[in-house]
């Protein structure tokens, strides 16, 4: 319990020094969302100082922050000055999308890292390692911007799969019909996530097992004739279970960083394009709102990364108990 307390006190810091860090960033950056509107002479000065004093820009950096955090509270997160309404719905509207994508993208990811990683610590320096070996090599030089336009360019130019979006105009209005359409939709977004994600996984895998089956106690394994798939995926798994647990929050926080640069580039509904707008538009509560949820969804990963790696390690429970 006092392991999960730390954890959770932990998080709460981390998200309390976004926030403030993204208040002072913010702060520091010149103009806001006001200043386009003092270039037309139809709005008047009394209307701009009206409307800066109604959300508050007129206060100090402290008086702003604290009124945000007793919105957090509340649960709306600050008011958008583009679209006038409580912050928390839009960005939730979004994140459920950005959650389908990342989720479907990290399940793929290691269904296929796992299997390929152990297959290449097990047959170490043969011809299917090193066949994985340069496919994760020239993913991993492969930057995530040019998968993105070259699996866009292919769907413009071969009609194989969407170029964008999340639903057809013509879809059908049957659930299932949708379910279809949103499927084939995400196949693109979803590809160039896995395969941008995949060498990292599949290399720090391969590296764990090999470390694993480098054990004494898999050593014993083989001289009792126990059968190379059995000592890879009952004996060598549980082995490397440890740093594996790790690297699945980062490869959360990994996924979701390049998610935001897909959504925007196959215009998925999610938190990267409104994140992007807000930026532009210079919406400051709306901009703060997208990158809190961010980090809280990688702040929730990395505390469910820590609970796994607790039960699934015991020597941090014989550390926590001494």
């Amino acid at each position: 319990m006092r392991f999960l307390v730390h954890r959770l006190l932990h998080s709460i810091f981390l998200l309390v020094g976004i926030s403030l860090l993204s208040f002072a960033f913010l702060e520091l950056a010149p103009g806001n969302f006001f200043d386009e509107m003092r270039l037309n002479p139809q709005i008047s000065h009394d209307t701009l100082v009206h409307l800066e004093k109604q959300y508050g820009l007129d206060h100090s950096f402290a008086e702003r922050y604290l009124a945000w955090v007793r919105s957090a509270v509340k649960g709306d997160w600050g008011v958008s000055f583009a679209y006038g309404s409580p912050v928390a719905p839009l960005i939730w509207t979004r994140a459920r999308n950005t959650l389908l994508l990342t989720g479907l993208a990290m399940l793929l990811s290691w269904m296929i890292a796992l299997p390929v990683g152990l297959l290449g610590a097990a047959e170490r320096g043969r011809w299917l390692d090193n066949f994985f070996s340069l496919g994760t090599s020239l993913l991993l030089v492969t930057p995530d911007l040019l998968l993105a336009l070259g699996l866009l360019w292919l769907a413009l130019r071969t009609h194989w799969f969407p170029a964008g979006g999340m639903q057809s105009l013509s879809s059908s209005s049957a659930h299932a019909d949708k379910l279809k359409d949103v499927a084939f939709h995400l196949m693109a977004p979803v590809a160039i996530l896995v395969l941008g994600g995949l060498p990292v996984l599949v290399r720090h895998i391969r590296a764990a097992a090999i470390d694993a089956l480098q054990q004494p106690c898999i050593r014993a394994a083989r001289s009792h004739g126990i059968s190379r798939v059995r000592i890879l995926f009952r004996h060598g798994l549980p082995l490397a279970a440890a740093p594996l647990v790790s690297l699945f929050g980062f490869s959360l926080a990994s996924l979701l960083s390049a998610s935001l640069l897909v959504e925007v580039v196959m215009s998925w509904p999610g938190l990267g394009p409104l994140l992007l707008e807000a930026i532009l538009a210079r919406d400051v509560y709306l901009v703060i709102g997208a990158v809190m949820l961010a980090a809280l969804f990688l702040a929730g990963g990395m505390l469910i990364t820590d609970c796994l790696l607790f039960a699934a390690d015991p020597r941090i429970r014989t550390e926590k108990l001494a």
